[in-house]
């Protein structure tokens, strides 16, 4: 390149240099994960990938009586054996009255867990020794991990727990929404999101922001507006806002990470595509995300598995359909980023067949394979969720504040509903055959 002073000493100098055309030196591949169009990129190379859930890994990573590090380990390698290397995990635990909420937690109105926040560094550690991704999330639209309804409690002083029969579905979720129009609950929110993202590894030293073992930031698990359209219509210009002011948030602490809002899609926006369309649009928000439950949406019956399943199969095609089109219309990536299906039976044990799920879990993976294979925008997904070594301390398969065996049906759901235990070695096969082939479509 020609500078002024190089101009000045000589015209044979500047001859020779416009005889050559200057060349732009390429930019360095970045070793974090960037959007790029639909897709996503790491080192300038695609990146699709094979994700699971494992909301607990901090608590395994803690240094105390209720974390296992060793176990952690041997979850990891376990699942980099599969083929999994992006992992969905929580980032934020609020301390909580509500029934079903995990304890111990992150952080309290003024105060915060060290050991919790050091197991979160210790999980980010070990997931750089073995090449994988995170996706955290920075709070919880439910209560079993305090949430939202939590920092509501904080400054009114009153909570409403879910499924209490005096408050019948949707009361607790159109309870929960008032935090978006809540401006103190808000601040001590984002207070939690700057301590979060702005942290520095205790292990490795190295600012989060700085870290590429991390994907993306997450708004919270499964946000949604309200719990039904009557509710959620004069709340959305305060869900809209909070979208867009937190990933703005996020992206102002920390310029090297994807935001992404942590959405169910459709059944998360009370129906409604412009919702979904509109959180996801903004330019703030990098990546569209779904959740596919069709248990939970009674699109299955778990007694009946066998009578309901090819409804349920097609109502799941035409909700990743949906999803797709709207990704496309948006013009962004999508994430499958968490999806489940019951064991025969509906079982919770490790002797639980699983057949449909196995079905199921292929079905989600072949619509992956086939949008990696045709240029489209669905680039990875995250089974719910992984089990592991984990198994329920009680015959009611119910868990118990004090219990540690850690599985990846959180607390307020049975031991084992939905999650992948080491043992399930056709599911397992599965997921291995379909990292296999997403490999091949690079």
């Amino acid at each position: 390149m020609v500078t002024r002073r190089q101009t000045l000493t000589g015209a044979a100098a500047l001859a020779g240099t416009l005889a050559t055309p200057a060349t732009a030196r390429p930019a360095k591949p970045s070793p974090f994960v960037q959007r790029k169009g639909t897709g996503f990129v790491l080192n300038d190379k695609p990146y699709r990938y094979v994700g699971t859930n494992m909301w607990y890994a901090a608590w395994l990573g803690a240094p105390a009586d209720y974390g296992n590090r060793d176990r952690l380990r041997r979850e990891l390698d376990a699942l980099k054996a599969l083929g999994v290397t992006n992992i969905r995990a929580n980032a934020s635990a609020e301390e909580s009255p509500l029934n079903h909420s995990v304890k111990p937690t992150f952080h309290g109105k003024d105060s915060s867990n060290a050991d919790l926040l050091v197991g979160l560094d210790f999980f980010l550690a070990e997931m750089a020794q073995r090449d994988m991704k995170a996706v955290l999330y920075l709070t919880n639209f439910w209560e079993w991990s305090g949430g939202m309804q939590t920092y509501l409690y904080y400054v009114t002083g009153k909570y409403m727990d879910m499924n209490d029969p005096a408050h019948p579905w949707p009361a607790f979720p159109n309870a929960t929404a008032q935090f978006y129009a809540n401006p103190e609950a808000m601040g001590l929110f984002r207070d939690w999101v700057k301590t979060i993202v702005g942290r520095t590894n205790s292990i490795t030293g190295k600012l989060y922001a700085d870290d590429p073992t991390i994907m993306a930031w997450q708004h919270a698990n499964e946000p949604r507006p309200a719990g039904d359209a009557a509710t959620a219509e004069p709340l959305l210009p305060a869900y809209y806002s909070w979208i867009r002011e937190t990933a703005k948030l996020i992206k102002t602490l920390d310029r090297n990470h994807l935001v992404c809002t942590g959405n169910e899609g459709l059944k998360g926006t009370v129906e409604r595509a412009d919702v979904y369309k509109t959180i996801h649009g903004f330019p703030e928000v990098d990546y569209c995300t779904a959740h596919i439950w069709p248990l939970n949406w009674s699109w299955v019956d778990a007694k009946d598995i066998a009578g309901t399943n090819a409804a349920s199969f097609a109502k799941v095609h035409d909700y990743l359909d949906r999803h797709l089109a709207m990704a496309k219309e948006i013009g962004k990536p999508l994430v499958i980023e968490e999806f489940g299906y019951p064991r025969d039976g509906g079982g919770y044990d490790t002797d639980s067949a699983t057949l449909y799920k196995d079905g199921y879990y292929k079905l989600i993976y072949d619509a992956v394979e086939a949008s990696a294979r045709s240029g489209g925008p669905l680039q990875g997904s995250n089974f719910w969720a992984w089990n592991g070594e984990g198994r329920a301390v009680h015959g009611d398969h119910k868990y118990k504040t004090g219990d540690n065996a850690w599985l990846g049906d959180p607390p307020h759901e049975p031991q084992g509903w939905y999650g992948v235990f080491d043992s399930d070695a056709t599911t397992k096969a599965v997921i291995a055959a379909h990292a296999k082939a997403l490999a091949a479509t690079f």
